[in-house]
C-alpha cells in the first residue's frame, strides 16, 4: 500500500473493532529477541512513576491491523530452570504448557490449579508508535518504534473507539490525521505498575498534517508480520522436551505424549481462567524487564 492510498483508504474504526472483538482471546507472536532496539519501553523513576507520549501508527502493507498480539509462557520450574517461551496458540496450534495447564485444572486438585496458574499464558500486545516525548530518554523522541504492552493499554485504546458516553466522539488512535497522542502515566500502585490515568488528547494531525513529513513517518513503520510468521515459533517437539526438562520429566519411552495424555482425559480449554488475584490487576508488559533477564537465564540452560 502506498502511501497516497493509506490517506486515502484509512482503516475505519468499525474495522479496528470488529476485528478485535472477532480475535477473542487468540494472539500472534513475537521473534525473541531481548537486545533489539526497535523496541521501545518506558523509563519510571525510583518510585515506580513514569510519562511519556506516544503516537500510535497505522498498519504497514500486507498487514490488516495495526497492531499484533501474541502469547507466551514465562515461569520457573522446581528443576530451577526457566521455561519462557512463545505459546504456539498464538498461532492457532497446540501447545504442550496449554494442554498441560488445562489437564492440571480439570484435575479437581487445588494444588494442580495452583500450579496451572503460574504456569498460564501471558497476553501481549505490539504496535508502531512515534515517540512524541520520552522524559526518561529523550534520545527516543521523534523515533519510529515497536511498543509492547498489555491488556489496560488496550482497552484505553478501545475506549477511544468506542466511548462510553454520547458526548464523546470516537477516534482511531492509529489514524495520523485524525487520531491523537496518547499519555501515558505510569504510576506504582502497591507494588505492581498502574495505567489507569493514561489518556489520549484530543485529535489532531500528526506534524500538522504535513504529508511530506507523514509519509516519512509511513515509511519508517515496522512490518509487525513477523510476529505471526510459524518460522519464528519453535515446533510442539521442541516446546514439550523443553517443558519436560524445566519440570524435571522427561519423557519415558513408550509412555503417552502429553497431547495423548489430555485427549484421554476432558476435551481441553487451553486457557486457564483463574480467579482475579492482584497480579491480574496491573498491565503484563510491567515484567518486561525482569523477564527479559529470566529468559537469558533460560537460554543458557
Amino acid at each position: 500500500m502506498s502511501f497516497e492510498n493509506l490517506k486515502r483508504n484509512r482503516d475505519q474504526i468499525s474495522k479496528l473493532v470488529q476485528a478485535a472483538e472477532a480475535a477473542g482471546g487468540s494472539a500472534p507472536a513475537e521473534k525473541k529477541n531481548y537486545g533489539d532496539d526497535r523496541i521501545w519501553k518506558p523509563t519510571v523513576d525510583k518510585a515506580g512513576n513514569g510519562y511519556a507520549v506516544l503516537r500510535f501508527l497505522p498498519a504497514t502493507e500486507g498487514v490488516e491491523l495495526p497492531w499484533v498480539r501474541y502469547w507466551d509462557h514465562g515461569f520457573k520450574g522446581p528443576t530451577g530452570q526457566w521455561y519462557i517461551e512463545n505459546s504456539l496458540t498464538s498461532i492457532g496450534q497446540a501447545d504442550p504448557v496449554g494442554e498441560l495447564n488445562s489437564r492440571l485444572w480439570n484435575s479437581g486438585i487445588e494444588a494442580d490449579k495452583e500450579t496451572a496458574r503460574r504456569q498460564k499464558r501471558r497476553l501481549h500486545y505490539v504496535a508502531n508508535v512515534l515517540i512524541v516525548s520520552d522524559p526518561g530518554n529523550p534520545s527516543n523522541e521523534g523515533k519510529i518504534m515497536l511498543y509492547k504492552f498489555g491488556k489496560k493499554i488496550f482497552e484505553k485504546i478501545m475506549d477511544a473507539m468506542q466511548p462510553a458516553f454520547a458526548d464523546e466522539k470516537p477516534v482511531n488512535p492509529f489514524d495520523m490525521w485524525e487520531g491523537a497522542d496518547f499519555k501515558l502515566k505510569i504510576r506504582n500502585v502497591e507494588g505492581y505498575r498502574n495505567y489507569d490515568k493514561s489518556e489520549f488528547t484530543t485529535a489532531s494531525a500528526l506534524h500538522d498534517g504535513d504529508d511530506s513529513k507523514l509519509e516519512g513517518v509511513y515509511t519508517q513503520l515496522h512490518n509487525l508480520g513477523e510476529f505471526t510468521d510459524p518460522k519464528n515459533y519453535k515446533s510442539y517437539d521442541e516446546l514439550k522436551s523443553k517443558l519436560m526438562r524445566v519440570l524435571g520429566e522427561e519423557a519415558s519411552v513408550g509412555a503417552p505424549t502429553m497431547k495423548e495424555e489430555v485427549q484421554m482425559n476432558e476435551p481441553a480449554t487451553y486457557e486457564v481462567v483463574p480467579p482475579i488475584t492482584k497480579e491480574q490487576v496491573a498491565d503484563t508488559s510491567e515484567d518486561d524487564d525482569t523477564m527479559s533477564y529470566f529468559a537469558k537465564l533460560a537460554n543458557e540452560d
